[in-house]
């Protein structure tokens, strides 16, 4: 069997791309599946994609894009499977799809992790906003063999339009990434570490709970580490920043005490799927978040994390975990353990490789 994977990324760079499917590839191996993996933007395209400016080099890797996707697409047709993660090209028709599916009658498995077919262009390359074509969505899953989605709400978007989906996690490998017995010195802070991450686009989710942090610390000796890809403006005393870096995210990661993942109620944030959270539980870190989309099938309230709606819930729920230690021991265990059983690598391998049954 021999499955080619469109893919927007370089390999090994985007987060959605190295926990939905990268670190399958081993699997995919020691299971004699032979596959390759092309990129719409190369590496040097992807270093200047999220940052201002930049408009005249970002044109000409668009360019470039386009052309080397023309050639993966006629690769395609020496496949058995075409793995297509969100879309072949970040802007226009999907053309390049209905060619694989309906010129060259290829198996599509389609993948996406987030509500893709709603508008959510970044700042940064708002200008390209007008040529995005969000309803290829529904476009895409209707030519598609198998549609694989990151949660129970984007499988009923897609079962509009196919009736073959597959809740298929985003997951985490504890075994030999986020495994906090590989870091025995992990968290001896003189101050407890409340601790966010995520890229600078999910930034805007902690504005509403600045207040609930500024007087935390007013009460408290805490810092409040983000970790990002961008340093926010944020007004905290107890700030800290921590550029985020492949390298040392687990090492960055595990320092924290308590874990926030805030959300607004809204159907961008419904189709998440949940990763920061994940990460918290796998580390045995407590996680406090908003009771939105999957965060509610993740998270049981009060055993092995805590959802919060009101900022009074936040403050309350913050302040318990700050003062009582044995809680957040026992809070972080439970929460490793639902990874471990329910949103592992290890618990979705045979769904995984179930994509490619017929």
């Amino acid at each position: 069997m021999k499955i080619l994977f469109l893919v927007p990324y370089p390999v090994g760079e985007s987060p959605s791309q190295r926990f939905r499917f990268e670190q399958y590839f081993d699997l995919l191996k020691k299971n004699g599946v032979e596959f390759s993996v092309e990129s719409f933007w190369s590496l040097d395209a992807w270093k200047i994609l999220y940052k201002s400016g930049n408009g005249l080099n970002k044109a000409i890797w668009l360019k470039i894009g386009f052309w080397m996707r023309f050639w993966h697409v006629l690769k395609s047709l020496s496949y058995d499977w075409v793995f297509i993660h969100r879309e072949c090209a970040p802007i226009g028709p999907p053309i390049f799809e209905f060619i694989i599916a309906k010129v060259f009658g290829k198996k599509i498995i389609y993948d996406f992790d987030d509500a893709i077919w709603l508008p959510n262009t970044s700042e940064e390359n708002k200008l390209a906003s007008w040529l995005k074509f969000h309803d290829k969505v529904k476009f895409i899953c209707r030519w598609s063999y198998r549609v694989s989605c990151g949660n129970a709400w984007l499988a009923d978007f897609a079962r509009q339009f196919n009736s073959n989906v597959v809740v298929n996690p985003t997951t985490i490998d504890t075994e030999n990434l986020h495994n906090p017995t590989l870091f025995p010195s992990r968290r001896q802070n003189e101050k407890i570490v409340i601790g966010w991450t995520g890229t600078h686009s999910t930034l805007p989710y902690l504005t509403e709970l600045i207040p609930v942090l500024q007087r935390i610390e007013k009460k408290f000796l805490v810092t409040i580490r983000i970790i990002s890809n961008k340093k926010p403006e944020l007004p905290l005393q107890s700030f800290e920043f921590v550029p985020w870096k492949k390298e040392t995210e687990i090492q960055d990661l595990i320092s924290f005490d308590i874990g926030l993942m805030p959300l607004t109620d809204d159907a961008w944030a419904k189709g998440k799927c949940g990763f920061k959270a994940l990460q918290y539980l796998a580390l045995e870190i407590p996680c406090v978040a908003s009771p939105v989309g999957v965060n509610t099938s993740i998270i049981r309230h009060n055993v092995n994390g805590f959802l919060c709606k009101s900022p009074e819930e936040w403050e309350q729920t913050l302040e318990k975990l700050i003062v009582e230690k044995e809680i957040r021991k026992k809070i972080g265990q439970a929460g490793r353990q639902t990874v471990v059983d329910n949103f592992s690598v290890l618990s979705n391998s045979s769904t995984f490789l179930g994509l490619t049954k017929s």
